[in-house]
């Protein structure tokens, strides 16, 4: 076999990942807040980037004291500079320049004194009625802004307090030794939102070089700060620093308290029995302890919620179908300055800065289209999820139809990762409520009579509505709830629907009887002690 070299032609045809398609796919998985982000961090790096004003061009806003041709206006002068807000009444400038004559001749020409009229000097007239008169202006009552420009109005707010900052204040009255203040403080960077510290301190300790003692002792101390019930090691010591501060933590209660874990199973009958106590004492205890604050850190609302915007808009359309349009406040608007760059390129002599300057504008026409590109994708999926899930739109979830990446991207002819990557971190607002785009994508379970399968999600609120509507004596249990779906056309098994109730956070049928028997028994007992003491004689 003898070996050569020869020249060879090859056409072939790949995929190159330049870095502005990897700009375009990284700008559709993007959410509106992250957008603007982004889109931010562009307009101070890109030089021949600049905002889309809403105002046309050439176009400057009115000025008070700017009037048009007109009668309105008052008139205007043909003289340079002789504009409305300077035009003066006929023969204005002539009795401006008349000689009035002496004070004799004027007070005999008003038939009056001088001081009659005018009573103060002019100077000491004006500034007595400028300090009598009302201030109008954010300046004058101590604002210390701008009277042209306009203040915000978030200055005004009070800072909001957290969980950390209320135990840091009470710390610093509560000890004065610096050891104990240092252990204090670490422990409060240990609690979270809901108030808890973790069940094991030992680290802490170890840590802090001190002994366990010291710890302990710091923590009892913390325990007493307000809200009570802060700085607990778990849901009984939460409760019982609450009852201790009503002093209603006697032996019952304490008992009662140490065995939450019956409660939650309402086996009232061992705890009547561990308490000591008759089913009247026993309903009280509850009642106390379902009065109480088992996250007494929540008040202090440390976490700042963000507010959802929704990328789209569904409304109803006037012939009956559905209206899908983008929001465009979330729509980011940028636009690439081309005189400012013609200019440029005239003056700079540099190679180096023209290259800079070529890739400036190179980058800003490449994040205009991918921004355009990026509003049409979500508007076609949006518009082709809308087409494919008419029946929930108009008749609620029971009718959402199985609908899969595949299905969508086949009908607007795009891939599917192109469709994923649009439907993450996008919000629909509809008729029936916000909803991400994801939402609409469910698996398909099959028909019991072989007839359109059906949604996951459909089918998770058939299940919620057939628990929903249970009476206390007939409670379903899961196998019951898939006979009553395959008696509805629904084929699923029994595993599903535990998935499924455990996903919504339903509990089981037997908790679910307990539930529903100890709220019977209690509204029974409050109309048969309201019907006992409407029978009692007067």
């Amino acid at each position: 076999m003898a070996l050569t070299q020869r020249l060879e032609f090859r056409q072939s045809q790949s995929l190159v990942m330049t870095p502005q398609l990897m700009q375009a796919i990284k700008l559709l998985q993007l959410s509106n807040l992250d957008l603007t982000t982004f889109v931010e961090e562009e307009l101070e790096r890109n030089p021949l980037l600049e905002r889309a004003s809403d105002e046309a061009p050439g176009e400057a806003p009115a000025e008070a004291g700017q009037f048009g041709d007109g009668d309105e206006a008052g008139g205007h002068s043909d003289e340079p500079g002789g504009g409305a807000g300077e035009a003066f009444e006929p023969g204005q400038e002539e009795w401006m320049s008349k000689d009035l004559g002496t004070r004799a001749e004027i007070e005999q020409t008003l038939d009056t004194g001088l001081d009659n009229v005018f009573s103060e000097e002019p100077a000491e007239a004006a500034a007595r009625n400028a300090q009598d008169a009302a201030p109008t202006t954010y300046t004058e009552w101590g604002g210390g802004a701008s009277g042209e420009e306009d203040y915000n109005l978030e200055a005004f707010v009070a800072a909001e307090t957290t969980l950390s900052d209320h135990l840091a204040e009470q710390l610093s009255v509560a000890f004065t030794a610096p050891a104990q203040r240092m252990i204090g403080q670490y422990l409060i960077d240990l609690v979270d939102e809901a108030g808890y510290l973790p069940p094991d301190l030992g680290q802490a300790a170890e840590r802090l070089g001190a002994s366990q003692q010291d710890v302990e002792g710091v923590l009892a101390v913390l325990q007493k700060f307000d809200p009570p019930g802060v700085c607990a090691r778990n849901l009984s010591e939460c409760l019982a620093i609450q009852l201790r501060e009503l002093d209603r933590y006697d032996p019952a209660m304490q008992a009662l308290v140490e065995h939450l874990d019956l409660l939650a199973k309402r086996d009232i009958a061992a705890l009547r029995k561990l308490c000591g106590v008759d089913d009247e004492d026993i309903a009280d205890m509850i009642g106390e302890i379902r009065r109480l604050n088992p996250k007494p850190g929540m008040k202090f609302g440390s976490a700042r919620l963000q507010t959802m915007v929704p990328d789209v808009y569904v409304r109803p359309g006037p012939d009956g179908g559905w209206h899908v349009e983008l929001n465009s406040d979330t729509l980011p608007r940028v636009l690439v300055n081309q005189t400012y760059y013609s200019e440029l390129s005239k003056k700079i002599g540099k190679d180096g800065d023209k290259s800079y300057f070529t890739d400036a504008l190179q980058n800003a026409t490449w994040l205009v289209r991918a921004l355009d590109q990026r509003a049409r994708t979500i508007l076609k999926v949006a518009t082709e999820i809308v087409r494919q899930q008419d029946g929930f739109f108009t008749h609620g979830v029971a009718h959402l139809r199985p609908l899969n990446l595949k299905a969508v991207a086949d009908a607007i002819q795009m891939h599917e990762s192109t469709v994923s990557r649009v439907t993450a971190n996008k919000y629909m607002a509809t008729n029936r409520g916000t909803f991400e785009l994801k939402y609409f994508f469910t698996a398909s379970i099959a028909s019991a009579d072989g007839g359109e399968a059906h949604s996951a999600e459909a089918v998770r609120h058939h299940i919620k509505q057939l628990i929903d509507s249970e009476a206390p004596s007939a409670i379903l249990s899961d196998d019951t709830i898939v006979e009553r779906l395959r008696a509805s056309g629904i084929d699923i098994a029994r595993r599903t629907v535990a998935k499924y109730r455990e996903a919504m956070r339903i509990p089981s049928s037997v908790q679910r009887r307990r539930d529903k028997q100890s709220a019977l028994g209690n509204v029974l007992s409050t109309a048969l002690a309201d019907r006992s003491r409407n029978t009692e004689p007067a």
